[in-house]
C-alpha cells in the first residue's frame, strides 16, 4: 500500500472504505490526476473561448453574437427586451439574466442598438427597468455593418435545432469601438472603446499608406493622458480624469466622470478623503440628470485650486486604467496591439466586400444567362416544335433543345447545363407572347455593364474598401464626436496638496517630536502623510515621516516640513570640524535622501558642533558678524569680523565649504537680513495641461518675484490676474497667459450686439482676482485684442457697404486710453465684415535711464557699528575696553 503512494500527491487520491461480511475493512483508491487534468483544461478553455475574451473575427462574444443575430431576424421595430432575451435563449445555452445583463450593455453604448425606455445610466450606475418594460430595435448602422447572410458562415446551436452564425460578418471595428473586457481562467483582456470617427479615418490611412493613431474615447468624458498608452498592448496605462470647473472661489463642479466611474463613487471617494482629513469640503450636491453634475461647496478660507489638485490625488476624480488588448484569433488567445486589430479588420473587410461583389456578380450571370436562354429559345420558336412538343419524357425535350441551340451554346457566359435548360420548360405562355426582344436585350446589356463593373472593382479591391469606409464616415461620423479630451497631465504631489489637518510640536531638550505633544513648543502644520527634516547642533540631520512622538536626538536645532525636490530652500551654516578645529561655512540644499537615514552637514569628526544655522525659503542670503575669543593678544580688527552668505557658492550638502577662520569662535550674531540669491522665479505656461511650471516646458512667461501676478485673458473676454503658484489650474479657452504689467495698454476691437456697431478701445488692466469682461457684456462679440504699442487696424465693409474701400486705423491716435469699463468709440456707422491687425508703423522709443549712485550706496550708521563691535568684544573677552578715541581727537 506505501509503494503505491509512491510518487502520488495525497490531494489526487481519493479512498473509499467499505465493511465486508467478515468484517474487514476494504479500501478502494482512485486516482483524479487525469480528471483533475482534462476537467480543468476543457473548462478554462471554454470560459476563454466562450465566454470571457472577444474574437477578433467580429468582435463579439458569443452571448453578444447571438443577441445580435436573434435581433436581425426580427422585425425592423421596437420589440419588447423580454421578447429578444426568450428567443436569444434558443441559442444561448444559459438563463435569461446573462443573456438581459448582456443586452443592456449593447444598448448602453448607443451604437447597434435603438433603445426606448430606462435602460439605465452610465454616469450614475443605475440599472435598467425590468426587461418587460423597455424596447430596443438594431441601428440603420448595425445593419450595414454586421449583416450578409451569403457569406456567413452558419454552425448548429448547442441542441443542433437552430442553425446559428460562426461569426459576424462585420465589416468595421466593432471590437474597438465597443471595447471588451472579460476575466478567464489565467488570462484576462480589457479593450477600451475609440471614436467612430477616428476608426474610420484610421482604415482610410491604413489602406492610403499612412500613419494612424488611435486613442480611447469614453462616453462618459473626461480628461486623458494618453502618453503611455503603448497602442492598448499589456503594460501600457492612460490616466483619466474628471473635468472639474471652477464656478467660484467657493464652489467646485464636476461635469465629466472618469471612464468606470460614476458620481455615486465619485462621491463616496470623496467623502472618505474629507473623513481622512486628505480634502477639506462643507457641502457636496449630486444634480445629475442627463449629464454629469457634482457641485462641492468649500469652507471659508480653502484654494479651489489646491482643492482640485487633492481631489485627483486622494479621489477617483482621477484613476488609471491599464489596457490588455488580448483577443481570440485562430481559436486561441492572442495579445495585440490596437493598430494590430484594426489592420485585421480592415483586411476582412475588404475580403468580406470581394466576397459580396463575387457573389453579385455570380448573380448577374445568371441571370444574363437566363435572359440569354429564353430570348433564343422564343426567338427560335422552340416551343413550337413538332418534336418538342411531341417529346416523351423530360429528357427527351431537354436533348431537342440542346441540338436547336448547339450552334450558340458555346458563346454564352458559362457552360450550359441540363438544369439550366429544365428553366425553360418552366416558362408560361403568357411570357411567351409578351415577350418583347427590345427590352430584353436593353436588360442584357445592362447587366453586362453592372458585370464589367464588378471585374473592374475586383482588380482594385483598396479604392472599393477606401469609398465604404468614406461613405460610413460621411453618413454616420457627424452622429459620434469624441467625448474625452486629450491631454497630458502634471504629476500632483500628494505631499504638495494634502490638507495640513495636525500640528507638530518639538521638545529641543528631550529631543522629540510629534503631534501629539501639545505642551511643547509649536512648529506648524503639517499633515499626516508629511515629511520632517530634522536637525542636531553636533550636525546631523534626518528626514522622519510625520508621528505622534518620535525621539530624533537630543538639542534640536532645527524642525521643519520638508518637500521632497525643493531646491529653493537654502541652509545657511557655520560650523567647527571637531573640537578644536577650524570653521567653515557652506550653504546647500536638501532636495532627496532616505528617510530615518542620518546625514552629517560636518566632516563627521567628534565633537563638531553647529554655531550658525538659518534655513530660507527662497534663498536668502544674510550677513553675520563673527566674533572670536581673545586667547591671544590681537587687534580689534581681527576680533570680530563680517561675512556675508551671498559671497558663498550654493554646492552640494556634502560639500565641506569655505575656510572661514581657524580661530575660536566666541559667538556669531546676524547683522543684516539679506535677500534671495537665487533671483526672480523663471515661470513657463505649459499649454498642454494648462498649468504654470518651474521646469522649462511649454511658454515662458518671465521671471517673477514675490508679489507678480499672472494676466489670465480668456477667449470670452472674462479677464483676472492670480498668483504664479504651480497649483493654479487655467481654463482651457485661454488667450493670454502673460506676466502682468499694470502699464500695458490693450487695445480691443468688439461687436456690441445691443447696439448693432462694431467699437474699438483702449485701457489698462487693473490688478484684481475678480473676473471682469474686457468687452462689457458676455454676449458681446470680441473681433480683435492687441497688446501693441501703435497697433495699426484695417477695416474690411460688407453687406450693403461692401463697394466701401476697406480702411486703416491707428488706435492710438484713433481713441485714448480710458478704463476698462468704457464703451469705446464706433469704428463706422457701415456695417464691418472683417477686422485685421496690421503690422505697425510706430514704435516705442527706448529712455535710457541713469542709474543715481548716490542712491545705490546703503546708508551705513558708522558710529554705532563701532559701538556694537567694541560690546562684541567686551563680552567675548570678559574685560571692559577702554576707549581712546576722544583723547587722540584733541
Amino acid at each position: 500500500m506505501k509503494e503505491d503512494n509512491i510518487g502520488q500527491n495525497p490531494s489526487e487520491i481519493i479512498e473509499e472504505g467499505k465493511q465486508t461480511e467478515e468484517g474487514i475493512h476494504e479500501v478502494n483508491r482512485y486516482e483524479l490526476r487525469g480528471m483533475y487534468r482534462n476537467w480543468f483544461l476543457s473548462y478554462a478553455s471554454y470560459v476563454i473561448l466562450e465566454r470571457a475574451v472577444p474574437h477578433i473575427e467580429d468582435g463579439l462574444k458569443p452571448v453578444q453574437r447571438r443577441i445580435l443575430y436573434t435581433m436581425s431576424k426580427m422585425d425592423d421595430r421596437l420589440i419588447k427586451v423580454a421578447n429578444i432575451v426568450g428567443q436569444t435563449m434558443s441559442l444561448h445555452p444559459h438563463g435569461d439574466a446573462s443573456i438581459g445583463d448582456a443586452l443592456v450593455q449593447l444598448g448602453q453604448k448607443e451604437l447597434l442598438i435603438d433603445c426606448q425606455g430606462n435602460w439605465g445610466n452610465v454616469l450614475t450606475g443605475d440599472g435598467a427597468a425590468a426587461a418587460r418594460y423597455i424596447e430596443a430595435r438594431l441601428t440603420p448602422f448595425a445593419k450595414e455593418i454586421l449583416f450578409s447572410d451569403k457569406i456567413t458562415e452558419y454552425k448548429p446551436s448547442y441542441d443542433a435545432a437552430h442553425e446559428e452564425p460562426v461569426s459576424l460578418p462585420v465589416k468595421f471595428p466593432l471590437l474597438l469601438a465597443q471595447g471588451a473586457e472579460g476575466i478567464a481562467v489565467g488570462l484576462s483582456s480589457k479593450i477600451l472603446p475609440h471614436n467612430v470617427s477616428e476608426l474610420l479615418e484610421a482604415c482610410i490611412s491604413h489602406l492610403k499608406g499612412e500613419e494612424f493613431q488611435l486613442f480611447p474615447d469614453f462616453a462618459t468624458g473626461g480628461l486623458m493622458d494618453v502618453s503611455r498608452y503603448n497602442d492598448g498592448e499589456r503594460g501600457g496605462q492612460i490616466k483619466v480624469r474628471a473635468l472639474i470647473e471652477k464656478k467660484d472661489v467657493r464652489t467646485l463642479a464636476i461635469t465629466e466622470v472618469p471612464f468606470s466611474r460614476t458620481t455615486s463613487s465619485i462621491i463616496e471617494s470623496i467623502m472618505r478623503a474629507n473623513d481622512k482629513g486628505s480634502i477639506k469640503i462643507k457641502k457636496i450636491d449630486d444634480k445629475t440628470a442627463a449629464s454629469a453634475n457634482i457641485e462641492i461647496q468649500l469652507p471659508p478660507g480653502t484654494s479651489p485650486d489646491k482643492t482640485i489638485d487633492a481631489l485627483y490625488a486622494f479621489t477617483d476624480c482621477e484613476v488609471s486604467i491599464s489596457p490588455n488588448c488580448c483577443v481570440i484569433r485562430d481559436d486561441k488567445p492572442a495579445f495585440l496591439s490596437v493598430s494590430d486589430v484594426l489592420r485585421d479588420n480592415v483586411q476582412r473587410t475588404m475580403d468580406y466586400l470581394e466576397q459580396e461583389l463575387r457573389i453579385e456578380l455570380g448573380e448577374l450571370q445568371e441571370q444574363h444567362l437566363k435572359s440569354s436562354l429564353e430570348e433564343l429559345f422564343i426567338q427560335r420558336r422552340i416551343y413550337k416544335d413538332k418534336e418538342f412538343e411531341q417529346a416523351k419524357d423530360l429528357k427527351m425535350a431537354i436533348v431537342h433543345i440542346r441540338a436547336r441551340l448547339s450552334d450558340v451554346l458555346e458563346g454564352l457566359i458559362r457552360p450550359v447545363t441540363d438544369e439550366d435548360l429544365k428553366l425553360l420548360l418552366e416558362l408560361r405562355m403568357a411570357r411567351i407572347l409578351k415577350f418583347n426582344e427590345e427590352k430584353n436585350q436593353l436588360f442584357i446589356q445592362g447587366l453586362e455593364k453592372q458585370m464589367a463593373d464588378i471585374e473592374t472593382t475586383l482588380t482594385d479591391m483598396c479604392t472599393y474598401t477606401i469609398k465604404w469606409y468614406q461613405k460610413l464616415l460621411k453618413e454616420y461620423g457627424s452622429r459620434y464626436p469624441r467625448r474625452t479630451k486629450l491631454q497630458s497631465f502634471d504629476e500632483i504631489q500628494a505631499a504638495k496638496v494634502v490638507l495640513k489637518n495636525e500640528k507638530l510640536y518639538v521638545d529641543r531638550e528631550g529631543g522629540f517630536i510629534g503631534t501629539s505633544l501639545k505642551k511643547d513648543e509649536y512648529i506648524c502644520d503639517v499633515a499626516d502623510i508629511d515629511d520632517v527634516i530634522v536637525f542636531l547642533e553636533d550636525g546631523r540631520y534626518m528626514i522622519t515621516k510625520v508621528s505622534d512622538k518620535a525621539f530624533v536626538g537630543k538639542n534640536i536645532l532645527h524642525v521643519a516640513r520638508w518637500v521632497r525636490g525643493d531646491k529653493r530652500t537654502i541652509y545657511n551654516v557655520i560650523y567647527r570640524d571637531g573640537k578644536n578645529g577650524a570653521s567653515f561655512i557652506k550653504r546647500f540644499n536638501v532636495s532627496s535622501i532616505i528617510r530615518d537615514r542620518e546625514y552629517h552637514l560636518t566632516q563627521e569628526k567628534s565633537d563638531s558642533k553647529v554655531l550658525y544655522f538659518s534655513a530660507n525659503p527662497n534663498g536668502e542670503a544674510e550677513t553675520v558678524k563673527v566674533v572670536l575669543r581673545p586667547l591671544q593678544k590681537a587687534s580689534r580688527k581681527k576680533l570680530v569680523f563680517e561675512r556675508n552668505f551671498a559671497d558663498i557658492l550654493i554646492k552640494a550638502r556634502t560639500a565641506k565649504g569655505n575656510l572661514l577662520t581657524r580661530g575660536n569662535i566666541f559667538k556669531v550674531t546676524l547683522k543684516e537680513q539679506g535677500a534671495s540669491t537665487l533671483g526672480g522665479r523663471k515661470v513657463w505656461f505649459d499649454r498642454d495641461v494648462f498649468r504654470i511650471n518651474y521646469d522649462n516646458r511649454g511658454e515662458y512667461l518671465g521671471e517673477f518675484g514675490g508679489d507678480d501676478k499672472v494676466l489670465v485673458i480668456r477667449t470670452n473676454g472674462d479677464c483676472y490676474t492670480t498668483n504664479f503658484s504651480e497649483s493654479n489650474h487655467f481654463e482651457r479657452d485661454v488667450m493670454v497667459v502673460e506676466q502682468y504689467d499694470p502699464d500695458k495698454i490693450w487695445t480691443l476691437v468688439y461687436y456690441d450686439k445691443e447696439a448693432g456697431f462694431t467699437y474699438i478701445k483702449r485701457f489698462a488692466i487693473e490688478e484684481s482676482s475678480k473676473h471682469e469682461y474686457i468687452q462689457g457684456e458676455m454676449e458681446n462679440s470680441i473681433l480683435l485684442l492687441s497688446g501693441e504699442v501703435y497697433p495699426l487696424i484695417k477695416v474690411t465693409f460688407g453687406g450693403n457697404d461692401e463697394h466701401r474701400l476697406p480702411i486703416e486705423i491707428d488706435a492710438e491716435e484713433f481713441i485714448a486710453e480710458k478704463s476698462i469699463r468704457a464703451k469705446g468709440k464706433r469704428i463706422s456707422n457701415f456695417d464691418v465684415a472683417k477686422i485685421e491687425e496690421l503690422p505697425p508703423t510706430r514704435f516705442p522709443e527706448l529712455e535710457e535711464v541713469e542709474a543715481d549712485e548716490e542712491d545705490m550706496e546703503p546708508e551705513v550708521d558708522l558710529e554705532q557699528d563701532a559701538e556694537e563691535t567694541l560690546k562684541l568684544i567686551e563680552e567675548a573677552s570678559g574685560q571692559r575696553m577702554l576707549d581712546f578715541k576722544d583723547e587722540d581727537n584733541e
